[in-house]
């Protein structure tokens, strides 16, 4: 089977590692709190809830959404240490979604001061972190909340 030109095998395990893949590439990457890492979220889900994504949500899109509203509809059935944990990891996600997403409002000040010349808006966050000092609190909290450091 072929998702996105790759392809996905059948197998339980590579299709677990395939689902957790497209959940850490997928998720698009406010403030001061510690967010989780797309790697760790997805591990947690994968160590705590892969049976029962093979076995429960065969067929489903890969995105973290649909996956998530599946093992929702078969909480039921799911096991007790994927209900206790596939929550926390898609929170994890959606945590470091807004981080991520904060960043540039966090940032506006910080980079009309230090990278107004920046050639492109691709630029601007290495800009930004190349900046040694001066930079405020809460752009620098951003940046690490969202990851890029």
């Amino acid at each position: 089977m072929t998702f996105g030109g790759f392809v996905v095998c059948d197998r339980p395990m590579n299709r677990i590692r395939s689902i957790l893949l497209v959940l850490a590439v997928g998720a698009p990457s406010l403030a001061a709190a510690q967010t989780v890492n797309f790697e760790d979220a997805t591990a947690m889900l994968g160590a705590s809830c892969g049976t029962d994504i093979d076995s429960y949500c065969r067929g489903v899109n890969l995105d973290s959404t649909r996956l998530k509203d599946c093992l929702v509809r078969n909480q039921d059935a799911i096991s007790s240490t994927c209900k206790g944990d596939f929550g926390r990891a898609f929170d994890a996600i959606q945590q470091r979604i807004k981080a991520r997403a904060a960043v540039t409002k966090t940032c506006e000040r910080d980079t009309q001061k230090y990278c107004k010349d920046a050639p492109n808006p691709g630029k601007v966050l290495e800009c930004l972190m190349a900046t040694p000092r001066g930079m405020t609190l809460a752009c620098t909290q951003a940046i690490t909340a969202a990851g890029y450091r």
